[in-house]
């Protein structure tokens, strides 16, 4: 299957094509953009790191934002990072997709690197196809494994085959990594130089900003970890009946086990949940150590976003229920009976 050279030559119209691609592939050379939040690096970005290393040459990060400093410190002091590029103007502040995009565009025209990587979380989604529209190439989202500086392996039909795509043509290759198949970079060890964008890059980012303004959050404060970086997810579906059932019976497990919370897509349909703890294909991608699927019939795309889980665990009514093919242990019988029993269990075992 062949990407950047091939669909997108069909798709487009003919033109000249830039410097920057005429003169091919430059030396191996990796940026990756940076996810952060609360003013702390996240922890995909270390994994997307490790994904850079393995394509070989140096590593820069990019960190974008506004009051960016001690985020901007974590990422120069995290193994294999040979240097750290920060933007930091107020349009950048909240993420928004059209000035990182614009300005991740103008930082790979003006320095040339050979890769583009972000992570594949909603942020790198919504960030890196933009910049590839802008470059004039072809993305490779979701990237597994990656076989040389232009092959690479990502799933395709939701999960169930994998396809080795080749990226042809001339310009950068722009992947979004999926965190969960790369181990995460050790955090330390590094002592990475940090400098700024030039005044001209801030400015393509603060021009592509156009329209789009930062209205407002609606931020859900908890306790619990947060469910793409989590050891133990509990995660249910619309068995449960009721967002009151997902969120006490769910809840009271979830606590029990110090575990982060998840939904089906069925779930959240049903609004039992909110979209922001969807896992699958079209939510997030987990890979903890346990997960708990509660009332999960194990549809194709929600299988897709937890497969990749250490121990899964399955409680369902239904015994051919198709998420029974996957669990490592499964607990066939009526949730509303088998959850306190399992609560109870657990408060006897911390006694």
């Amino acid at each position: 299957m062949a990407l950047a050279g091939g669909w997108a030559a069909l798709l487009r119209p003919a033109r000249a094509l830039s410097a920057r691609a005429t003169q091919g592939l430059r030396s191996l050379s990796t940026l990756v953009l940076a996810e952060h939040k609360g003013g702390a690096l996240q922890p995909n970005t270390l994994h997307t790191l490790s994904a850079a290393r393995a394509l070989g040459g140096p590593v820069t990060v990019l960190v974008a934002g506004h009051g960016i400093g001690p985020v901007a410190e974590a990422a120069a002091k995290a193994e294999g990072v040979a240097s750290v590029l920060t933007a930091d103007d107020p349009c950048l502040a909240h993420g928004l997709a059209e000035p990182a995009a614009g300005l991740l565009a103008a930082v790979e025209q003006r320095r040339g690197f050979s890769h583009v990587l972000a992570p594949s979380s909603t942020f790198g989604r919504n960030v890196l196809p933009r910049a590839a529209a802008l470059l004039d190439v072809q993305a490779v989202a979701d990237v597994l494994e990656i076989r040389d500086p232009d092959t690479f392996v990502r799933p395709i039909y939701a999960g169930n085959a994998l396809a080795t795509v080749k990226a042809l043509g001339q310009g950068p290759r722009l992947l979004t990594v999926r965190p969960t198949a790369f181990a995460a970079a050790p955090a330390s060890g590094g002592s990475a130089q940090v400098e700024a964008v030039s005044a001209d890059e801030l400015l393509a980012a603060q021009q592509a900003a156009g329209s789009s303004e930062w209205v407002a959050e609606d931020v859900r404060k908890s306790d619990r970890p947060e469910l793409g970086q989590a050891r133990v997810v509990v995660s249910g579906g619309r068995a449960l009946k009721s967002a009151e059932n997902f969120t006490t019976m769910l809840g009271a497990l979830a606590d029990q086990l110090g575990a982060a919370v998840g939904a089906s897509r069925a779930a959240v349909d049903a609004g039992y949940a909110p979209n922001d703890l969807q896992v699958g294909q079209t939510g997030k991608v987990v890979a903890p150590d346990l997960y708990i699927a509660v009332g999960i019939s194990g549809a194709i795309q929600h299988v897709a976003g937890m497969s990749s889980s250490k121990v899964i665990v399955a409680i369902n009514s239904d015994g051919d229920a198709p998420i029974f093919q996957i669990a490592d242990y499964g607990l066939c019988g009526d949730l509303f009976k088998l959850l306190p029993e399992l609560e109870a269990e657990l408060a006897k075992a911390k006694q």
